[in-house]
C-alpha cells in the first residue's frame, strides 16, 4: 500500500543516513548520463538552428517549417513502443539504444546534402525522431537494471541532471558558432555531428549490456507483443499507467505555458527562449536532490508533490497581480515540478514491472502519457481560440486540482510498488 510502502522507504532512508552514507550509482548510469549530455548538446544545437536554417538560409516559408516542426514533435511515440519491445525480446538494450542514437547522428551530417527540400527535410526530421524513440525505452531500462530498487530515483536524477545539462549546452555551443562565423550552418551541422558521434562511443566503447537479475528471472517471460500488452493487467502498473494519463490530459506543452506567460507579463517575444533555459537550469540543479529524497521519503509523495507544484504554476497565472517578480518564482516551482516527476516516474515504474520486460512496460508508459499531453495541448488551444486564455487556465487549473487528489487515491489503493 501507499503508506506502507512510504513509510519503508522513510525507514530505508534513515538507515542509510544512520550507516554514514547516502544511495550511490553505478558506473553504467553515470555512463548513460554522460551519453546523452553530448547527445543532447548535439540535439539541441540542430533544434535550436533549424528555424534560422530554413526560414533564413534556405528561404523556406514559415509554413514549410511548420510542417517541418510538427514532424520533429510528432515522430516518437511509435517507434518509441518498437524499441523497447524489441529490446526485450532481444535482450540487446544497449545495441537497440545504439541503433536510436546512430540514426540521429547520422542525420546530422545528412542535413548538409538535402538542400532545401521540404520533404527531404521532414524525412531527416522523423528519422531523428525516430532513433530518438527507438533509444529512450532500452536506454531508461538500462539504467533501472543497472540501479539497486533503494536508489531508483536517484539514479534516473543523475541522469536527468546530466541530459539536461546537455540541453543548455546545446543553445549555447550553437549560439557561440554562429557568433563567430554568421550564418555558417554547416559548421554547426558538423559540430554537432562529432557531440553526437561522442556520445555514441561512450555507449559503445563503456556502457555495459544487462540482463534481468536471477531472482527475477527464475521464471522468464516469453516476450511476445502479447506479453507486453499483458502488462496493462498488473494491477501496480495499471494504476501508475491511469495516474499518469490523468495527470497528463490536465499538463499543458512547455511551449503553451511560456506563451502563457509571456501574454500576462507581457515581456518581448525574443527573450522566450530565456525561459526554457531558466526552467532548465532549475530542473538539472534539482533532479539529484528530489530523486534523494524521493527514494527516502517515498516516490508517490515526490510525484504528486511535482504535480502540485505545476497547480501553484497554473494558479499564479490567473493572479491579477502576475508581474516580473513572480516570474522567478514561477519558473523556479516548474523547473522543481519537473524534477520531481520526469525521472521519478520511470524509477516507481521500475518497480512495478518485471525486469523481462521493463524497457516495453516503460515505452508503454511515456507513450500514453505523451498522448495525453498531445490531447491536453489540443484541449488548451481550442478553449483559448474558442473563448480566452483565462478561460482555459481557470479549467486546466479546476483540472489539475482534481487531478491530483484522484491519482494520489489511485496509487494508495496500488500494490506497494507502484507507490513506492
Amino acid at each position: 500500500m501507499y503508506q506502507i510502502e512510504g513509510a519503508s522507504a522513510v525507514v530505508r532512508g534513515r538507515t542509510a543516513l544512520v550507516a554514514g552514507r547516502l544511495p550511490r550509482v553505478s558506473r553504467n548510469v553515470v555512463l548513460l548520463g554522460l551519453v546523452s549530455l553530448f547527445t543532447d548538446i548535439s540535439s539541441e544545437m540542430v533544434a535550436t538552428v533549424l528555424p534560422l536554417y530554413i526560414v533564413y538560409s534556405l528561404g523556406l516559408s514559415p509554413l514549410a517549417y511548420g510542417v517541418i516542426d510538427g514532424a520533429y514533435q510528432g515522430g516518437v511515440a511509435f517507434v518509441r513502443l518498437l524499441g523497447g519491445f524489441f529490446a526485450d525480446r532481444l535482450r540487446r538494450y544497449k545495441e537497440i539504444a545504439a541503433i536510436g542514437y546512430g540514426l540521429s547522428a547520422a542525420t546530422r551530417l545528412l542535413f548538409l546534402s538535402v538542400g532545401s527540400s521540404v520533404g527531404a527535410l521532414s524525412a531527416l526530421v522523423l528519422v531523428d525522431r525516430a532513433g530518438k524513440g527507438i533509444r529512450t525505452a532500452p536506454r531508461d531500462a538500462l539504467i533501472s537494471l543497472s540501479s539497486e530498487r533503494a536508489s531508483l530515483a536517484t539514479a534516473f536524477g543523475v541522469h536527468r541532471a546530466l541530459d539536461t545539462a546537455g540541453a543548455l549546452l546545446g543553445p549555447l555551443v550553437a549560439f557561440g558558432l554562429l557568433l563567430i562565423v554568421p550564418l555558417a550552418f554547416d559548421t554547426i551541422f558538423v559540430v554537432s555531428f562529432c557531440f553526437a558521434l561522442v556520445g555514441l562511443a561512450i555507449l559503445l566503447l563503456f556502457v555495459e549490456n544487462q540482463r534481468a537479475p536471477q531472482s527475477e528471472a527464475d521464471e522468464p517471460v516469453n516476450v511476445t507483443l502479447r506479453s507486453a500488452a499483458g502488462l496493462l493487467r498488473l494491477p501496480g502498473f495499471r494504476s501508475l499507467m491511469l495516474a499518469g494519463v490523468g495527470l497528463g490530459l490536465v499538463t499543458l506543452s512547455d511551449g503553451f505555458l511560456y506563451i502563457s506567460l509571456q501574454r500576462r507579463l507581457d515581456f518581448d517575444m525574443r527573450y522566450l527562449p530565456l525561459l526554457f533555459v531558466a526552467t532548465a537550469l532549475v530542473y538539472m540543479l534539482a533532479a539529484i536532490p528530489i530523486g534523494r529524497l524521493a527514494d527516502r521519503v517515498g516516490r508517490g509523495r515526490i510525484f504528486l508533490g511535482g504535480y502540485g507544484l505545476l497547480l501553484v504554476v497554473y494558479a499564479s497565472l490567473l493572479l491579477p497581480t502576475v508581474g516580473p517578480v513572480q516570474l522567478v518564482p514561477v519558473l523556479a516551482a516548474f523547473g522543481l515540478y519537473y524534477a520531481a516527476t520526469d525521472g521519478v516516474l520511470m524509477a516507481l515504474a521500475s518497480t512495478t514491472l518485471p525486469a523481462e520486460l521493463r524497457a516495453s512496460g516503460m515505452a508503454l508508459l511515456v507513450a500514453a502519457t505523451g498522448t495525453a499531453r498531445l490531447v491536453s495541448s489540443l484541449l488548451f488551444g481550442a478553449l483559448w481560440t474558442w473563448s480566452s486564455l483565462e478561460t482555459a487556465l481557470m479549467v486546466f487549473v479546476c483540472g489539475i486540482a482534481a487531478s491530483v487528489p484522484a491519482a494520489a487515491l489511485i496509487l494508495r489503493r496500488a500494490p506497494a510498488g507502484a507507490s513506492a
